[in-house]
């Protein structure tokens, strides 16, 4: 199982399953999650890297694996993965069936080419979504407000409505609660702008190396944005 809006929640599909387990008279005696995966790939899906090794060890106490629908087994961006990875359970003697799919996993034809295309289909979501994210992610940049993310040592985040007037001045780990507000970027503290300025002129007009601007800083006992020692990367 992994996360998804509405019909795919953890929820929904937990309850799923249980429903078609008891149709299907069979007893649910382990259950793998990958909570709010992408689905993208086995890096990072504890739960079917769980799955597969359980299955493969022969230390699954089970015969067959119910999944919410073709999707939640995988994104895969090459569907041969996803087929894959099925093919594994299924040497091991394991099937898997998908209690939300209209049609049945027996191998058949039919059965084959609808997979086929169900997976072909969850793969081209998730490029469609990921460029519309970067797309509109774009947008908002370009319109000179955040992408997201810290601010950064010398500036802080302030909270404004969707014309761009200020609402409130975010803290750390704080997020905007309305879709249509924006965030963006002003300058911080004036002790922080003014050593921002003196970073950049020490290494462009006297070309002090990084790790020596932050060698620097940490003699002034001055500390990142997050409290911490300055370093090379920080710099």
């Amino acid at each position: 199982m992994s996360t998804d809006r509405q019909i795919y929640s953890i929820d929904n599909q937990r309850d799923a399953i249980r429903n078609y387990a008891k149709v299907m008279g069979y007893d649910i005696v382990a259950t793998y999650e990958d909570p709010g995966r992408s689905g993208l790939s086995l890096v990072g899906r504890p739960g079917l890297q769980q799955l597969l090794e359980d299955v493969e060890s022969r230390r699954a106490d089970f015969e067959t694996v119910v999944v919410y629908d073709v999707s939640r087994w995988g994104r895969f961006q090459n569907t041969d993965e996803s087929a894959t990875y099925e093919y594994r359970c299924q040497m091991a003697g394991v099937r898997i069936e998908f209690c939300a799919e209209l049609f049945v996993n027996d191998g058949s034809i039919g059965s084959d080419v609808l997979k086929a295309i169900k997976r072909s289909m969850a793969a081209e979501y998730s490029r469609m979504l990921s460029n519309r994210v970067f797309a509109g992610q774009s947008r908002i940049v370009a319109l000179g407000f955040s992408g997201g993310g810290p601010a950064g040592y010398g500036f802080r985040r302030l909270l404004v409505d969707g014309s761009g007037n200020p609402k409130a001045m975010l803290h750390r780990n704080e997020r905007k609660g309305l879709a249509s507000d924006r965030v963006i970027l002003v300058p911080g503290p004036k002790e922080e702008v003014s050593t921002v300025r003196w970073m950049f002129n020490q290494f462009v007009t006297k070309g002090k190396t990084e790790a020596e601007i932050a060698t620097a800083l940490n003699a002034r006992g001055l500390v990142t944005e997050r409290g911490r020692p300055w370093t090379k990367a920080c710099v």
